[in-house]
């Protein structure tokens, strides 16, 4: 493979078909990304992989949903990762390019060096949250962190809110090529089988941890043959073939579900993108009254404000803000 291949399919999501097994699936690389995304912080390794891990998450399913805004993943516990928290914009125009943040929250004096990633989690729970735009109301579902990663979150909320069967096998980690940078690489395969759910399917508890519901709680025997095949195949991936760069996607599909007869659609390129502006953190203040207004600014008579996705730094002068500002901004004042 040439340089230029493996440049082409960084930072992509590849959507696909299993013809054969009613399984719809999407193949992602995220490399610059996901060192952008790292690069805005200066994360322990283990807030780092759960960062890692659920922005790739975040990449897979949110090019399998028909946005028109935003999807957004959190995850909340007790431990000491407190937060983590994605969001995926989609492109608003054909040819435009769908952008990804993520950033994390965490205690560092809860932090055990020996413990794995997903274990600083604690209890908490995992959401999705689908923002459609103005004029709309988003939805949310969440379901309890269980399951030993990030990843079996994921396929137990769309189990459990979604009734979709899904499956994700991930990699993720940084790497050097020969003569390169070290630079953090990530690549996964979602699955999703699309069946005709039992209505009665959610009132009877399922055979997960806690009583939540599986793929083997939702498929019939038919559907259930061709969904165990499917991932009897993905089980066949080995981490080198999931973050290339030497193995192409369409190549990948290939290996994998030949004999499931794969179908590829168009590919969707994604890239590093914050929406904050000094309009957005302005319009968050405009609730405060000038009282809370003057417990914000500092000394030196200034109100700041820092993004946790990018970094950005903003700067206001504290007559601007809130419904009681007696001033109108300027376009020095950001």
């Amino acid at each position: 493979m040439t340089l230029g291949s493996q440049i082409a399919w960084d930072d992509t999501v590849l959507p696909f078909q299993l013809d054969r097994s009613d399984v719809r699936g999407r193949v992602a690389r995220l490399d610059g990304v996901l060192d952008q995304i790292l690069s805005q912080h200066d994360y322990p390794a283990q807030i780092e992989a759960l960062v890692a891990e659920m922005a790739l998450l975040t990449a897979l399913i949110g090019q399998t949903m028909k946005l028109r805004w935003k999807l957004s993943l959190q995850v909340r516990g007790d431990g000491g990762a407190r937060i983590i928290a994605t969001d995926y914009y989609a492109p608003q125009k054909e040819g435009e390019l769908a952008r990804i943040r993520a950033y994390a929250s965490f205690d560092k004096e809860k932090l055990d060096p020996n413990a794995p990633a997903f274990d600083q989690i604690g209890r908490g729970y995992f959401a999705i949250l689908i923002d459609q735009g103005q004029g709309t109301t988003p939805y949310q579902g969440i379901t309890p962190i269980s399951g030993g990663s990030l990843t079996s979150c994921a396929e137990t909320y769309f189990a459990q809110s979604e009734q979709l069967p899904t499956r994700f096998e991930l990699s993720f980690g940084k790497s050097q090529m020969r003569g390169g940078a070290e630079g953090w690489r990530a690549g996964g395969v979602m699955l999703q089988h699309m069946p005709k759910a039992s209505p009665f399917v959610a009132s009877e508890g399922g055979s997960g941890e806690e009583g939540l519901l599986t793929a083997n709680d939702i498929l019939d025997e038919d559907e259930g043959d061709n969904w165990n095949r499917a991932n009897v195949l993905l089980d066949s991936v080995d981490d080198l073939e999931l973050i290339g760069p030497t193995v192409q996607p369409t190549e990948l599909l290939v290996r994998l579900f030949h004999e499931e007869q794969p179908r590829v659609y168009d590919p969707q390129t994604v890239k590093f993108g914050c929406s904050c502006s000094s309009d957005r953190v302005r319009e968050s203040l405009s609730i405060y009254s000038a009282k809370d207004i003057a417990h914000m600014t500092t000394d030196e008579g200034i109100v700041t404000a820092d993004c946790q996705f990018c970094g950005a730094h903003y700067e206001f002068d504290p007559k601007t803000l809130g419904f009681e500002a007696t001033e109108k901004p300027d376009d020095s004042d950001a």
